[in-house]
């Protein structure tokens, strides 16, 4: 069996790397139950004309009611029958996101305060000018995956800060506190000897100087 040129494999990661990164992806990656979060949805063009609309499926549980505006588009809410938005739209006013470009839409939801299957999941679909639609709905490891964001429940990671900043790690201080204290009163001790010395031998030559005179 003969091997594939060191080129060629090279050519090939970097195919399957600029493919990975064509994906829609929704940012971050992580995040933590009941937290008020940005979600940033990046967009990079993967075909040869111009991608001008994108619609995003928010996942159970995460309640979108914030986008922030973006100059050239328009966006439009889909609704669940309990008047919360379930979906968004954005639509091109102006070209629309070129070959070659990425564009990212930020909006801010409120995650659900349980943790649930640990996974959220965001449906993406982007139309190009020439009506064709990438389905962005796939498993993780698919051509076409969805966008995932893993979460998990608050706490826990401050939780174990908190553990190492306990009063334990602060006794050292306190020590050196009083070693600082003791050495003080210790070195002032010891000088006094000396200083009791030199008074005594200067009275001892002024005695001896007046008795000359």
């Amino acid at each position: 069996m003969k091997k594939l040129p060191a080129a060629l494999l090279i050519t090939a990661a970097l195919t399957w790397t600029t493919a990975a990164s064509a994906h829609v992806n929704v940012y971050p990656k992580q995040t933590t139950t009941g937290a008020y979060e940005k979600y940033t949805v990046r967009v990079p063009v993967e075909k040869d004309v111009n991608t001008t609309k994108v619609r995003v499926e928010f996942p159970a549980g995460v309640k979108v009611s914030t986008v922030e505006a973006k100059a050239g588009w328009d966006y439009a809410y889909e609704t669940n029958p309990d008047g919360t938005n379930k979906a968004i739209t954005w639509t091109a006013t102006a070209g629309g996101i070129k070959p070659g470009e990425f564009a990212e839409f930020n909006l801010i939801g409120a995650n659900p305060k349980e943790a649930g299957s640990g996974k959220l999941t965001w449906k993406a679909y982007q139309t190009y000018a020439d009506n064709s639609v990438v389905e962005w709905t796939g498993e993780e490891g698919s051509k076409t995956p969805a966008s995932v964001t893993t979460i998990a429940a608050a706490g826990a990671a401050s939780a174990d800060h908190h553990d190492d900043q306990k009063t334990p790690a602060t006794a050292p201080a306190a020590d050196n506190n009083q070693t600082g204290t003791s050495t003080s009163s210790t070195g002032t001790s010891n000088t006094v000897p000396y200083i009791l010395s030199g008074a005594a031998l200067l009275l001892s030559l002024i005695s001896l100087f007046r008795k000359r005179g």
